[in-house]
């Protein structure tokens, strides 16, 4: 008898407040990107996001963000980034996908209201996100 791993489907829960303190941040950086650190915690495939933090050195600019990843402290808590399109799409580009960093990323489309929040896996493939 054969047994095959049943594939893992990855979702993400995002507490409420800390999806109000990423919009309130991607509005007060627009028009340029803005980039943060997601942490929480997996298990058996749902990503709990519960805090944020912000990457030292810092870069942004109306087209791209990014920190130098070297000067990122230590912390198994990270679960993977969010930034902002300021553009209005939350389509993940080929830079974003080339950078991915964690379990999952998270993209917010202006004009950063509630649902303008997407995850993304690291092939670029759409997550289920949940407001909790």
């Amino acid at each position: 008898m054969i047994f095959k791993k049943k594939k893992l489907e990855r979702q993400v829960s995002l507490k409420k407040d800390v999806r109000d303190g990423i919009l309130s941040y991607c509005k007060m950086n627009h028009p340029n990107e803005c980039i943060l650190i997601l942490r929480g915690k997996s298990k058996q495939g749902n990503i709990i996001i519960d805090s944020l933090v912000v990457p030292p050195f810092t870069e942004t600019g109306p087209t791209f963000a990014g920190f130098p990843h070297s000067f990122l402290p230590f912390d198994l808590s990270y679960v993977g980034m969010i930034h902002s399109h300021p553009s209005g799409s939350a389509e993940p580009s080929l830079p974003d996908l080339h950078n991915f960093f964690g379990l999952i990323s998270l993209i917010v489309k202006s004009p950063y209201e509630d649902d303008d929040i997407f995850a993304w896996n690291s092939k670029g493939e759409s997550v289920k996100i949940t407001i909790i």
